[in-house]
């Protein structure tokens, strides 16, 4: 694909992105981050494959890339796990990203840690100037990923289910990464007041209509989030001949079973008179025991009729391929919103070789620029020309 040519900037705004464009990291550079002191690294546009051993530093690369954008990376790190061992104590990283011929700059890093507590922030900057945080960048970056952590999604407790819809839905509507902040954080200030016994009705009211109209955003776009997923996964199982199964999902949560058949008003009316009575035995329990925050997501293979949990290693490694490609393909039919990129760890792991290029074929389709990892670069041999191989060993990426 040739390079479209670069669009003078106004440098005294930032201009959104054009909606539905297709975004390319054209070089990333990272300085003392994890395993590397330096690398810098440049991409001509087509999806890229970093092959190596375990340990060869794959991963973090595609971390780093995970952080320009909201949250804490693929990883969840803290910003004290990011220095280089050895290094001076800060660390950066660095990416130019085209979008249909307009280009910025991202850049997030962090100081050396100082006994006053500095380094414990994350500084972030478009086109070289500061930027609010890392919530910024979603205005011009959406990034999924799937990584081998999740692949015993389906066995694992229900909070990384809840996680993982949770960053889908915030893929489709960054907005929601406020919801969920302002959720939780209001779950814990009424917490801390009934662990102290306070009886302050009208603060534990505020708190509770706070946790409500939150909490109701959130399991609505849980809702909204889950359906678009089964729908697409569906045609996608249709369209790829089967390779990645479709699957049926199912939101397993009071508030949510409320949204089916209340409106969003009545369901945040109901949900606040409920934590209201429930003071006492939230108090008793030590956590709020109505709400989002204890629902889950129950996916169906859905041809076999089988829940995702009694599938085989291999089954359920592809329902979460097919998961994720049904949601980029969601993104790829929205009119509006900040370009996807997706990042796939290990992304082979598990796959034979016709599902392996089935899943290639899929993603060239997508038209997504996607950076995947493996530990051999022959499991990347059916993209052909079609994708940039570097091979990743002693601090350095080569070209194969």
């Amino acid at each position: 694909m040739r390079e479209a040519t670069i669009r003078v900037r106004n440098d005294d705004a930032w201009a959104a992105p054009a909606p539905g464009g297709r975004a390319r990291v054209r070089r990333l550079t990272l300085t003392d981050f994890r395993s590397y002191e330096r690398i810098d690294l440049d991409f001509d546009g087509r999806p890229v494959a970093f092959a190596g051993p375990n340990g060869a530093g794959k991963t973090n690369l595609l971390e780093a890339i995970s952080l320009i954008g909201p949250g804490r990376g693929l990883r969840q790190a803290r910003l004290d796990e990011l220095p280089r061992i050895g290094g001076a104590g800060g660390w950066a990283v660095s990416a130019r990203v085209v979008t249909d011929g307009d280009e910025r700059q991202f850049g997030v890093g962090g100081a050396a840690a100082s006994a006053d507590g500095d380094g414990d922030r994350r500084v972030c900057r478009i086109d070289g100037r500061a930027a609010s945080g890392p919530s910024a960048f979603a205005e011009w970056l959406r990034l999924v990923w799937l990584t081998p952590a999740q692949d015993r999604l389906f066995m694992e407790g229900a909070g990384e289910r809840r996680r993982f819809l949770d960053r889908m839905a915030m893929a489709q509507d960054p907005s929601l990464a406020r919801a969920a902040s302002d959720y939780e954080t209001a779950l814990r200030q009424r917490q801390r007041l009934l662990d102290e016994n306070c009886r302050d009705d009208a603060w534990l009211s505020a708190l509770e209509l706070e946790i409500a109209e939150s909490g109701v955003a959130l399991a609505a776009a849980r809702r909204a989030t889950a359906g678009a997923l089964a729908a697409a996964a569906i045609e996608d199982a249709a369209q790829d001949g089967g390779a990645f199964p479709a699957a049926d999902l199912a939101l397993e949560g009071e508030i949510e079973a409320m949204l089916a058949y209340q409106p969003a008003a009545e369901v945040e009316e109901a949900f606040c008179a409920r934590l209201k009575g429930a003071r006492r035995i939230d108090a008793e329990a030590g956590r709020a025991t109505i709400g989002p925050h204890k629902s889950d997501l129950l996916v169906t293979h859905r041809a076999k009729g089988r829940a995702a949990r009694l599938c085989s290693t291999g089954e359920q490694k592809a329902l979460l391929i097919g998961l994720v490609l049904a949601n980029a393909r969601a993104l790829s039919l929205k009119p509006s919103g900040a370009p996807l990129i997706l990042l796939l760890d290990e992304i082979a792991a598990h796959l034979d070789a016709d599902r392996r290029a089935a899943l290639f074929d899929i993603l060239h389709d997508l038209e997504f620029q996607c950076f995947m990892t493996g530990a051999d670069a022959s499991l990347f041999r059916a993209w052909g020309a079609r994708a940039e191989i570097f091979e990743i060993a002693g601090g350095s990426a080569r070209p194969i």
